[in-house]
Order: structure tokens, then sequence, then C-alpha cells
């Protein structure tokens, strides 16, 4: 590319500037110079789709300038951005982050905001689609009435990656109605401890599980009829980070320091996105944890030897929220060290501005190589030709498939096959000839527990407040026919003959990422209380923990006489209800160690403890009915 030369004097002066933290004093320099770019032909060699991929992106960098290319490096919050900016900054990316909704937040809101944003960038010299994304991680949940599916510690439970393809198909397909084209899913991380508060976001604790599920939400997401971008996350070591490491001074673990072992980042870290990059996909988000001394977005050997040279990665490398700049009081220093570790869109993800002056300044003092930012936006533009975006688009889905009652179905068999049965006295949970249930627990009419977070909003919702979704109280109810159902909150029935069954729904409230991280995951003192009071007013107990881990329950657990794992189901409790009365048999697995106590923590891929004990629950246990 064609640089205006400077003065050998401004390069330093420019240097200091910019590395001391000034910016708005060198807008003069940025603005110094536009390249106008070669002029387009007729019909340009990058619109053929009888081209390979590579010789599109190819073509297209050859048009392109310097200011374009590093606006496909640009990933922008919406709110901080109008459509008009789209065009004047040529931005590669636009997402809403979980509160970042339209105003009007239905299928019709979202259709109109992404349409107004993409058009904005196809209007550019260029005509280069936009991706717009967001964090669908169990399905279009910040949609009211869209497909609330189990989070993916449920779906590591059901062990069924036909299942897990499935769903992501039907999550494509309410995105894609919604305009939306690249969701920041799957999670590969592998959780040692439950006291981080992203263990529900991941499938397994299982190296091999985590890649066969993985694989399969590539594929689900990538489908052939309503694709959108599959993000394998969080690049690398994310889940095994210590206790009391956290950069962030308001989380505990998440964001931690990940110990640098070469044995184990072979053994069990890679596999999972080696697996997806072979399945195609075509975008990896790195992590905010440090790997051994320094963060992840500065490990060069790790971004660039290792997952683009050896596991051959086409695709591009994002952030993750405020990954490269968070903490850092040099945000230029910032930006030069993670584009050149091989950083490739940045989720900056407010200061595009900035942004794009530190890349121009850095790219003329020879900081950043021109070389550097050709495959950085190459690889975003692979993205883009391979999934079809300049191409004729296949038609996105009609609104109606939002919610409908297929995805719904999908969403209830998954539910029914991620319920772990932990304890039981016997087959049939509830066995024919029971006259009365009385169900308890702050999570039984609980839809926004159900579902954790998320879900409506980032850090979940707490009440019945997700539209169209079915408790499980109200799935019990439905299905118990003539069977008396009675309900209290607290277990407090006034009525002092015992009940033939009580069920005790209890659990978490939700919460999201570090916000999560919880140095003792327990029940409340609510719940146990709640527990207590239906044990005096029923027969047999049964309890139900809802949750996004395993709790801390073994100084309760001896009292119960039956104990089931249903995780965070989502909008359809009713699945809950189809295994405990025989519907459907209990086939559900732990998807990782269940441990008695803290000082187990953090427990080993081969479910070696923290002190040598054995743990309440093996990973891999559960009870079958079948």
């Amino acid at each position: 590319m064609t640089k205006t030369a400077l003065h050998p004097f401004l390069h330093i002066v420019l240097f200091l500037v910019v590395a001391g933290g000034g910016l708005m004093t060198l807008n003069f320099f940025y603005f110094s110079y536009k390249e106008q770019g070669p002029e387009l032909p007729v019909n340009p060699r990058y619109l053929d789709a009888r081209l390979t991929t590579e010789e599109r992106v190819a073509d297209l960098l050859s048009y392109m300038t310097l200011e374009e290319k590093i606006g496909q490096m640009t990933l922008i919050e919406k709110n901080s951005i109008s459509p008009a900016h789209v065009t004047t900054y040529k931005l590669g990316g636009i997402l809403s982050s979980s509160g970042s909704k339209p105003e009007v937040n239905t299928i019709e809101g979202w259709k109109t905001l992404t349409k107004r944003y993409k058009d904005a960038a196809q209007s550019t010299r260029l005509g280069i689609p936009l991706f717009y994304g967001v964090d669908a991680v169990h399905g279009h949940g910040h949609l009211p009435g869209a497909t609330v599916f189990p989070h993916a510690i449920g779906l590591g439970a059901t062990g069924d990656a036909e299942l897990v393809e499935q769903i992501n198909i039907a999550t494509a397909k309410e995105l894609r109605a919604t305009g939306i084209n690249w969701n920041y899913a799957p999670t590969l991380d592998l959780p040692r401890d439950i006291r981080w508060g992203r263990v529900y976001e991941t499938y397994t604790s299982d190296t091999e599980l985590a890649a066969t599920l993985g694989v399969a939400a590539v594929k689900g997401l990538q489908n052939e009829q309503a694709p959108v971008l599959a993000t394998p996350k969080h690049f690398v070591g994310l889940g095994a980070m210590e206790w009391n490491s956290s950069f962030n001074k308001n989380f505990r673990i998440d964001q931690g320091f990940t110990d640098a072992d070469e044995t184990l980042l072979r053994a069990e870290y890679l596999p999972p996105f080696k697996a997806s990059i072979d399945a195609g996909a075509l975008s990896i988000m790195v992590g905010l944890n440090a790997w051994g001394e320094s963060r992840m977005v500065l490990q060069k050997q790790l971004l660039t030897d290792v997952l683009k040279t050896e596991l051959g990665f086409k695709g591009f490398l994002v952030s993750d929220w405020y990954g490269v700049h968070e903490g850092r009081k040099n945000i230029f220093g910032a930006t030069v060290a993670a584009v050149n570790a091989g950083v490739d869109m940045l989720m900056l993800p407010f200061d595009y501005k900035a942004f794009q002056i530190h890349m121009k300044i850095a790219n003329r003092l020879g900081i950043i190589s021109d070389e550097r930012i050709n495959d950085a936006a190459g690889r975003i533009l692979y993205a883009k030709f391979a999934l079809g975006l300049f191409d004729q688009p296949l038609p996105d889905p009609e609104g109606n498939v939002i919610g409908n009652e297929q995805h719904r179905a999908l969403a209830r068999e998954a539910v029914a096959k991620s319920a772990v049965l932990l304890k039981s006295e016997g087959e049939l949970i509830i066995p024919p000839g029971i006259k009365t249930i009385r169900v308890a627990g702050s999570a039984a009419d609980n839809t926004g527990r159900q579902s954790g977070a998320w879900t409506i909003d980032w850090q979940g919702v707490d009440g019945n407040k997700v539209p169209g979704a079915t408790s499980i109280l109200d799935g019990i109810k439905a299905r118990a026919g003539n069977i008396q159902v009675e309900y209290d909150l607290r277990g407090e029935f006034s009525e002092f003959s015992k009940a033939d069954i009580g069920i005790a729904i209890v659990g978490e409230t939700p919460y999201a990422e570090g916000w999560g991280d919880k140095e003792y995951p327990v029940l409340s003192a609510s719940d146990i209380a709640t527990i207590e009071n239906l044990k005096k007013r029923a027969m047999r107990v049964v309890v139900i923990v809802v949750s996004g881990r395993p709790l801390l329950i073994a100084d309760e657990v001896e009292s119960w006489d039956t104990l089931i794992a249903v995780w965070l189901p989502g909008s359809e409790g009713d699945g809950v209800a189809d295994v405990l009365f025989g519907d459907k048999p209990f086939t559900g697995k732990l998807p990782m160690p269940w441990p008695y106590y803290s000082e187990q923590l953090p427990i080993a891929a081969d479910g070696t403890t923290a002190d040598g004990t054995k743990v309440l629950f093996p990973r891999g246990f559960g009870l079958t009915t079948e």
C-alpha cells in the first residue's frame, strides 16, 4: 500500500505521544491523507462465485485502502454507533451485547435494526457485507418468545451430538429470522472448578466430549439452509484458571491466570479447538484469561504459531469484550501488541475512532506491518466469502420460525435427556396410584431461574419473566391428570396430613461471567428450610436442583429420598415432568464431577481432586430408568 512519507523526527514525536496516551492531538495526522483506492472494474473478480475463496479474497484486497482494511478489523457495540458511521468508518462487524436490543424488542424490531446496519455496510465503495453478532449461547434468548434451550452444561449431560447439532440449526434459523449472521458460540472451555461463574456455558470437563459436541454445534450453526458464523471460544485454557487470580477486581476466578502447562495444552485444551477447525469453524474468540504471566491476547506463540500455522486455522481471531484494552493504561501499545500477536478483529467495543487512528499511525511508523494488516483483513473476508455473504444470499427464515412448536419440542426433548438422576429409591419418581403431590421451592414457578443468564438480559431475570416459557411447576400440573397438585413457595402447607410425594425445586438465581464467581456454591438457607418444611408434609421428598453447576450439598443429601439435577433447562420446563412421570427415561450423565466440599477444588480432567479424596459423584455418573 502507498504511504505518504513522514519526516523521521515526526516518527519519533508520533511514537512518544501515542505511547504516552495522547490521541486527540494526533487527529490531524490521521486525517492528513486519505487513500482513494484503485478504481473498480464493472465486474470485479471478487464477485465471481466461480473463483476459489482464496482468489476472491486476494482480488478484493488489491482494491482496498488501508482505512478499509482497518475497518474490517473493527467490531463495535451497536449502542455506540449509527448506521451512517458504519459507512464512514467501513466497519467489519457490529454486535449487540445483552442489554443492547432494538427499542422495540420484537422480531420486526430486530429485522429493522440489523437491516439498517447491514445496508449501511453494503453502501460502501466495495460493498463488503457486515457481520452482526450476538451471544445466543442457548438460543436467541434476548428476544422475548424465542426458544430458550438448556444451557451447554445440560447439553453436555445428554452426550447427544445429533441433538446438539439440531439445536444449533434451530438457533441459527431463529437468529437469521431477525437478520443476525454471527453467534458467539459454542463454548469449548473445560471447567475444573465449580466456583467459576461460567461453568454452565461449557459442555463438560471431558476433552473428547467437548470436542464432539463442539463440532456438532459448529456444523449446526453453519448449516446449509440458514447459516450463521460460529465462534468456538475461549482460546485457550479458560476453565482452568486459579482461584483468586482474576485481573478484574470484581471477580475471583473469571479472567484469571491459567498455568502455562504445555502438556495440558496438547492433551486437553487444544483438541476441542482443532476438531472445530477441522469441522469448518471460521472464527475463534480469544479468552480474557492469562496464559502463564501474560494475557492470552498477547500470546503470539499460541495465536499465530499454534492456532493459525500448526492447526491450519484459515478464519479470523476475535477478541472478547474489551479483551485487548481492559486494565491497560497504554491503549496504543495494547493494540499494537495484540494485533501483532495474531488478533484479527478487535471487540473494542466502543472506541472505534481511537482504534482506527492507532492502527493507521502504527502502520505508518512500521510497528504494524502491511503484511499483518492484509492477513487480518484477509481472514475476515475469507469468513465472509465462505459463509456466502457476498453471493446471492439464502433467504432468511420467516419470523414464525421463532419459538415454533418444532423448536420447543426439540428443547423439551433436550430437557428430559439432560436431567441426571443422582439418587433414587425406585425406578419411577412418581409411580402409578399417587393421589397427592406437594410442590415447593424457589425455582418451581420461576421461568427466569430455570433459564439462567443470557436470557432477556445479560444477567438473566428472576421470576416468570420469560415470555412463552413453561415453568417446571406448570409442566407438573399439566401432566398430573387426576393427581392433586398443591404448591407453596416455602413448603408451608396449612394441611398437616402428609402428601404422597413432595417435590422441592430449588437452586441458583441467574448470574453471568465473573459475577457468578462464588467461593461456596450452595443452596440458600431459604431453600434448605423449604426442603425441611416439605419433609414434614410429604411421605417422600424429591429434590430437584436447578443450577448452572454442581452445588455443595454433602451435608444435606443423605436425608433426601431422591435427587435430580436438571441444570438450567430453559423455556420448556415441562421436559422435567416427562422424566418425573416416567414418560421418558432418565439417561443423563454428569458432565463433570460433583464435589463433596470446596477443598477438593480444582478437579483435574482425570477426576483427581486437589486434596486427593473422592468426589460425591464422579463425572459420567447417572442412574438410568430405561
